[in-house]
């Protein structure tokens, strides 16, 4: 294009450009430009976590390995904490407040040091997905990785932190009279199905603890809740059999009494069938089957907005 000067002269000015007229979002599209750290797509996300499956271990093996570095006694806290708790619960609710009732004294204390290790494996995957997001800022906004990675990181760390603590219940267990026998198979797909709901857990808390730090204030008052409504520290249908026959069911049913009062079938000679609800292993599995895909979905579908602002 050209046109005549006030001078007489001939000025030409540049064609108009191609781009002219085009909103960002249609520049983005026609040179291949995509929004830095864009949610993929789901199947690619978890192709993405499958190809960090060895970053995924090493971390959970270097925060299982720095949680208790500075304590002389280590990696033995790891057993010795719910220990103690049990201990505890034994001299409150087992010697003063008798909530052993219709158990022999070799039955509750492998079901009381039970249901203290499971719980505390639940209890510590879900008060650390709380900070998983929220905690490791630096982690998150530094570097690309699926950030998922995180909470099924701190869960792995919990799992291995319980089979620590196994060995130690499985001493208290044949001490008490409840020696090895083929149930004793059924831990491995017991834990199985409790860490699938835990991890569940752990990413649906890791988005709701990115969003509201403050909430790592709050879960401790609601986990102790759920430890008192769970029967760790007794039965349940026992304690509750003079009350409407409901409460007890819905107590019965909640995940972690259903984890627990696996784990006790299993381990626990004295504690048999007939202490847990009907159909068992379908809800066991239903929970964790929900929790898992449910939360992984609803973490993954906050995947863009982690470690921004």
């Amino acid at each position: 294009m050209s046109e005549t000067t006030h001078d007489g002269g001939v000025a030409v000015s540049a064609p108009p450009s191609p781009d002219e007229g085009l909103s960002a979002a249609d520049l983005a599209a026609k040179y291949g430009l995509a929004v830095s750290g864009a949610r993929p797509g789901l199947v690619e996300y978890v192709r993405q976590l499958v190809g960090r499956r060895h970053f995924i271990l090493a971390f959970s093996q270097a925060k299982l390995t720095a949680q208790y570095s500075q304590a002389k006694l280590g990696q033995l806290w790891q057993v010795a904490t719910p220990l103690l708790n049990a201990a505890v619960y034994f001299l409150i609710f087992g010697l003063i407040l008798k909530a052993d009732r219709g158990m022999d004294r070799e039955v509750y204390i492998p079901f009381l040091v039970t249901g203290v290790f499971v719980f505390t494996f639940t209890q510590s995957s879900v008060m650390a997905g709380v900070r998983a997001i929220s905690g490791n800022l630096g982690l998150v906004r530094a570097l690309h990785f699926p950030r998922a990675a995180l909470p099924i990181s701190f869960s792995l760390q919990q799992l291995q932190q319980l089979l620590f603590s196994m060995i130690v219940l499985f001493v208290v267990a044949v001490g008490f009279g409840s020696y090895p026998r083929l149930s004793w198979l059924l831990i491995v797909p017991v834990l199985v199905l409790q860490f699938l709901f835990n991890t569940g857990l752990a990413m649906i808390m890791a988005r709701m603890g990115a969003k509201t730090p403050d909430l790592a204030q709050l879960m401790p008052f609601v986990m102790r809740t759920w430890m008192y409504a769970s029967g760790v520290m007794f039965s349940i249908p026992v304690m509750l059999e003079e009350h409407p026959e409901w409460i007890a069911d819905i107590l019965q049913w909640n995940p972690a009494a259903i984890y627990m009062d696996l784990m006790r079938f299993a381990l626990i000679d004295g504690y048999g069938s007939e202490n847990l609800p009907p159909h068992v292993w379908a809800v066991a599995g239903g929970w964790a089957v929900l929790v898992a895909v449910g939360g992984f979905v609803y973490f993954w579908k906050a995947e863009e907005r982690y470690g921004r602002g």
